[in-house]
């Protein structure tokens, strides 16, 4: 029996031609496109006019999940017709898209969003119309695409930029580096920042081979991890610590994601005390609205809130000088995510909100600081995890 090609290897042709062999995700990502395509063809071969059916990205097309506890997309659409005047740029920019990615995939090779902007802005022949007039003009048309075909961005081999890092006892393969899988790659030995997490983490480029830790650890911002990396608290406690600087990317909550369902561990958050905070929290567990399609691909509903607390202020007998006063904007971001539905049924997530209020500060990880250096590793989460004192 002949051997299974490698992802990402190319072989011979009988006219020496190089031919990229295709994952199965590669595979189906391009039936999808060609599928699109061939509605088009078909729908014009019937002198129809042409035209596409795009699932409606609206907040009014969102909806919370109560038996998932995640946001989903509903089932509105919007037709995208080529004989419309409002409607044919977009037409031809979803196709134009389309043709793009499936060129990256049949060559087996992947960009970023910025890359596939250049790879597609051209003036149309013939006019002094161009096919993207800027970014913000083509990163909807992918996120229209991706719905569509029901697809990741990163299954058309696209990518945004890597923010975040993994330290930890988790032994990898980076399948994109090493297609033959024959370098291993342990989390504790590729340096003190640790394993810089990639966009694109799905299992045809990051397969995991064996992981000793007990839980994940997600912190909001770089520098809270790196006091954690120096202490190595990911030794003493063996868990995988991540960080996202701030929001976390696609990459991270894609990574989150994998590592809670695949290899079974709890993920829990320590982000700031403030609406911002917050925000990131919902997005790991519920879902973001934006890109609610995805939720069911990265959100973790079984997420926990380790902290900061409102309460921590006297908890941990912190200054007054380490406070923020919040502001207008904050105060009414308060209000607008204690209403989300994920929220507004959950006691302990409105009393902590009204405490917030009271309050009338915030407070950031680094607060601690004020106590110790090593207080929120020595003794802050080793505390919230004895107690199991989390918000869900």
């Amino acid at each position: 029996m002949a051997k299974r090609k490698k992802a990402g290897k190319k072989s011979t042709s009988k006219n020496g031609d190089d031919k990229v062999a295709l994952t199965r995700e590669d595979k189906k990502t391009l039936t999808s496109l060609k599928g699109l395509a061939d509605g088009v063809v078909s729908v014009a071969n019937r002198s129809r006019a042409p035209h596409l059916e795009i699932p409606s990205r609206s907040l009014s097309n969102v909806r919370y999940n109560q038996s998932r506890k995640i946001i989903e997309m509903g089932s509105n659409r919007n037709r995208r017709e080529l004989f419309n005047l409002s409607q044919a740029k977009s037409y031809m920019q979803t196709l134009l898209v389309g043709s793009g990615c499936k060129q990256l995939i049949e060559s087996g090779k992947t960009t970023s969003i910025r890359g596939l902007y250049y790879m597609l802005k051209h003036t149309i022949d013939g006019t002094k119309e161009e096919t993207f007039d800027d970014q913000g003009d083509c990163d909807p048309v992918i996120e229209d695409l991706e719905v569509t075909l029901d697809a990741l961005r990163e299954e058309l081999h696209l990518y945004a930029s890597n923010r975040g890092n993994l330290i930890g006892d988790l032994t990898l393969l980076d399948l994109v580096m090493d297609p033959d899988g024959n370098e291993p790659i342990n989390c504790l030995t590729v340096g003190r920042n640790g394993f810089s997490i990639p966009s694109i983490v799905e299992p045809n480029s990051i397969k995991f081979l064996k992981c000793n830790a007990k839980f994940i650890l997600h912190v909001e911002k770089d520098t809270v991890y790196n006091r954690f990396v120096e202490d190595r608290f990911f030794e003493k406690y063996q868990c995988l610590l991540t960080h996202g600087s701030g929001q976390p990317p696609r990459g991270v909550r894609r990574m989150l994601f994998r590592l809670h369902n695949e290899l079974k561990l709890p993920v829990y958050c320590l982000l700031d005390n403030d609406p911002w905070g917050y925000y990131i929290y919902s997005v790991i567990k519920q879902g973001s609205i934006n890109l609610a399609f995805e939720s069911r691909r990265m959100a973790i509903p079984a997420a926990k809130y380790m902290g900061l607390r409102s309460k921590d202020y006297e908890r941990c007998e912190l200054n007054s000088s380490v406070t923020i006063k919040l502001s207008d904007s904050d105060k009414k971001r308060i209000g607008q995510i204690a209403r989300y539905p994920w929220f507004e049924k959950k006691k302990m997530w409105q009393r902590e909100f009204k405490q917030m209020l009271s309050n009338d500060f915030k407070l950031e990880v680094e607060s601690l600081i004020n106590r110790d250096l090593s207080y929120v590793t020595e003794e802050y989460v080793p505390q919230r995890l004895t107690d199991r004192d989390f918000l869900d």
